[in-house]
């Protein structure tokens, strides 16, 4: 590695003016699903069935501000509740036909957004861009965590 001190401050510059992408997306999402909603859309498409504590830890945030996400994509439909069969005392939570619509949406928006705002870039650049966020985003992942799904075929 030959990047210096300096190279690393931009780098550091430039992902903080990444929030401001981010917060434009935002602006497209429909009221009633505010980004945390999406996130944990998102994690539990990603992840399929997983318990609270597993959504709790892949957010990253307190078990009561994730008891508040999902008790708001709940009442909305788009999430449910069942036991967990391994565990009496556990609930799993899942993604519903409803919440696989949502985020299909939310992917339409930040896709038509993208293209809106990116329509004179070379699609070399697109897919040069896509690419090293992908590297920078596996750099700085943490190991996945297992799920219930993953305990269950033990």
């Amino acid at each position: 590695m030959t990047a210096g001190r300096a190279e690393f401050r931009e780098l550091a510059r430039q992902l903080r003016s990444v929030n401001a992408v981010n917060r434009e997306l935002a602006r497209h999402l429909p009221s009633d699903c505010p980004p945390a909603s999406a996130g944990l859309l998102s994690l539990l498409r990603r992840h399929g069935e997983i318990r609270m504590s597993e959504l709790t830890e892949l957010l990253g945030i307190d078990m009561s501000v994730t008891s508040r996400h999902v008790a708001h994509a709940t009442e909305r439909g788009w999430i449910e509740r069942h036991p967990d069969p391994h565990d009496g005392r556990s609930r799993l939570l899942r993604l519903t036909e409803s919440g696989d619509r949502q985020l299909d949406d939310l992917s339409e928006r930040a896709t038509d957004t993208l293209a809106h705002r990116l329509y004179d870039w070379p699609d070399d650049d697109i897919a040069a861009l896509n690419a090293l966020l992908d590297r920078l985003r596996t750099s700085f992942c943490p190991a996945q965590i297992p799920t219930a799904r993953d305990s269950s075929k033990k």
